[in-house]
């Protein structure tokens, strides 16, 4: 018998203390001043399953920013919104060949985002949500969010400030080089909005009751769309390394530099850790190793027996 149904607490408890172990070959973003504060020794996962109750260990009291991980629930909300048509006009479907705030890539590509999940893509549709400013735009996808996914997200103002206070030239690049290609209209507003959804931050049960929106049917979400963003995620949701976990772990996931990661499980649930120490893709070390011990042993890969 496989799958998140399988899983009990003891296995869970071993698989944690395994995976911290590997956290020392990784380091924390040191970029954003609050990002640097936190302690690489943090781990904290919670399993949401449809089926059963959620099961959580290690440190899941923390709150942390979602940063990129919010990057699939702007496109999931764009396409409810908007509809897929004008989504994939402004930002393609390509998986990245380089780091996840490449301005050489962009311009090698014509100004056109490969896809959502950089930088480029995720500044780009943040100028596509609705409402009259930065901060209206996100209390509307905050609760939209909350809404939908029944999580508890709110923006963290001092993790707001900090962010802006490490000012990022690459990704005033980005966007300057999207005005110039006429993919974005007005940038100022784009970055504000941008910077505001990476803050909006939770605990790891949040981060995973937002994962189960995307891992089965619920009636609250167009099918199409909730696919459209599995295969996302799949193919570039761990930026350049996506390949070599696609082939090593089989599942949708999205990777934050706060040291959240998401993955989905479909039809069956949600895993979503917080392990702030990442690699020099910026993808959290021990979060990838937990994930991967559990995809092997409970069969999640969606590409089913690996010896087929």
């Amino acid at each position: 018998m496989s799958g998140l149904e399988t899983l009990t607490t003891t296995e869970l408890s071993d698989w944690v203390q395994q995976a911290k172990a590997q956290a020392d070959q990784g380091r924390v973003a040191d970029r954003i001043p609050l990002l640097a504060a936190a302690d690489r020794e943090w781990f904290a996962v919670h399993i949401g399953c449809k089926s059963l109750q959620g099961i959580s260990l290690g440190d899941t009291a923390c709150v942390f920013p979602l940063m990129s991980t919010i990057k699939p629930f702007s496109l999931l909300y764009l396409l409810e919104y908007l509809g897929a048509k004008t989504v994939f006009q402004r930002v393609g479907m390509e998986p990245s060949d380089a780091s996840f705030n490449s301005l050489e890539q962009l311009i090698a590509d014509d100004g056109r985002p490969r896809n959502p999940m950089i930088n480029s893509g995720a500044i780009t549709l943040a100028e596509m949500l609705p409402g009259r400013n930065a901060s209206d735009r996100t209390q509307q996808l905050c609760q939209w969010l909350n809404q939908t996914a029944g999580c508890k997200l709110l923006l963290d103002q001092d993790m707001l400030a900090s962010v802006r206070s490490a000012t990022s030239p690459a990704n005033r690049a980005i966007a300057q080089h999207l005005v110039t290609a006429g993919y974005l209209k007005n940038p100022e507003i784009a970055l504000d909005t941008y910077e505001q959804i990476c803050c909006l931050s939770g605990r790891v049960e949040d981060l995973a009751l937002l994962g189960q929106l995307l891992a089965y049917e619920s009636g609250l979400l167009l099918p199409q769309h909730r696919c459209s963003v599995n295969a996302l995620m799949l193919t570039c949701g761990l930026y350049e390394a996506s390949p070599h976990f696609t082939l090593r772990i089989g599942l949708p996931m999205k990777s934050g530099i706060s040291g959240a990661l998401l993955a989905v499980v479909p039809g069956q649930g949600a895993i979503a850790c917080y392990s702030p120490a990442l690699d020099s893709v910026g993808n959290p070390v021990a979060a990838l190793v937990f994930v991967e011990t559990l995809s092997q042993w409970l069969q999640l890969s969606i590409f089913g027996d690996r010896n087929c």
